[in-house]
């Protein structure tokens, strides 16, 4: 389970030695946008240290590479050899990039004995969209995720919520149908200071299916991880319904009601599906947040 990922830029130290006390998930390591182009060689030689850094709370690490012909694959085998747990790919437009990048890594895993990286797709151009679902069969790929200033450039476009819903929703569509996490809000990440707003918008994005989210400022992580962990009032429900189920079963019933609610076996499933959750969030905090 990953509610929370908190994006730091990797030459910046004063982020780097907070990131791991600000109850994220996961941790993006960022070489891309967040640093200079006169810095990537060096954000990238200070990966061992930084993922080690980051890593200390517990939280999974990803690092974001750049996708250029020079920095793609150094960036990518250096985050291996420090140890991360997995890629954010950008401006990925097809699942052959991804195979290009797993070839690539397999015999330096093999060499290091660790396991392979995970990888996050990034989906950045309105094509991309399009291919989305073909991008989330690709190797290794853990989750999916747009894109979305980048989106909205590449359509002329202002990235407000009405803008990026569309593109955002279908990406959403192409994970899910291929099995894979979806990482988002239906809005962009950049405008993170209006906290009423950020709220309602990760509680959209649980509703609609959206396993977490990613942000830029670690003010926003805890109300990610309160949006995408079940509440105790939906717990209760939850646990109601299954409790129902035996005695429904032992009358033959296939369908029943459980405080004035129609149950059936789409219900059920999502039940138990929250109910799995919660554990998850208990495990993870001891038992605070769920």
């Amino acid at each position: 389970m990953i509610r929370s990922l908190l994006y730091v830029p990797g030459t910046s130290e004063r982020f780097i030695a907070k990131a791991h006390e600000r109850g994220a998930d996961a941790i993006v390591v960022d070489l891309e946008d967040a640093v200079t182009p006169e810095r990537k060689v060096e954000a990238r030689d200070k990966l061992a240290e930084t993922v080690a850094a980051v890593r200390r709370g517990g939280a999974l690490v990803f690092v974001r590479i750049n996708n250029d012909p020079e920095l793609l694959l150094p960036d990518a085998q250096s985050a291996c050899r420090a140890g991360a747990d997995g890629l954010y790919v950008p401006k990925v437009g097809d699942a052959a990039l991804l195979a290009h990048l797993a070839a690539d890594l397999a015999p330096i895993e093999a060499a290091l004995g660790r396991r392979p990286l995970d990888f996050v797709p990034l989906i950045e151009d309105p094509g991309a969209i399009f291919d989305a679902r073909a991008i989330g069969r690709g190797p290794r790929v853990l989750a999916l995720s747009a894109g979305a200033e980048d989106i909205a450039t590449a359509m002329g476009a202002e990235p407000t919520p009405d803008v990026l819903r569309l593109p955002k929703l279908l990406i959403h569509m192409a994970a899910k149908a291929v099995g894979v996490l979806s990482f988002g809000l239906l809005r962009t990440v950049a405008d993170y200071g209006d906290r009423a707003a950020l709220a309602a918008a990760a509680r959209e994005a649980r509703q609609f299916g959206f396993d977490g989210a990613s942000c830029i400022h670690p003010s926003v992580v805890p109300v990610l991880n309160e949006a995408f962990a079940p509440g105790e009032a939906e717990l209760a429900f939850a646990r109601r319904v299954v409790d129902a189920q035996g005695d429904a079963r032992r009358d033959g019933r296939g369908a029943f009601l459980v405080d004035g609610r129609f149950v059936d076996a789409p219900i059920l499933a999502r039940a138990k599906r929250l109910l799995a959750l919660g554990a998850t969030v208990s495990s993870k905090t001891g038992g605070r947040d769920a």
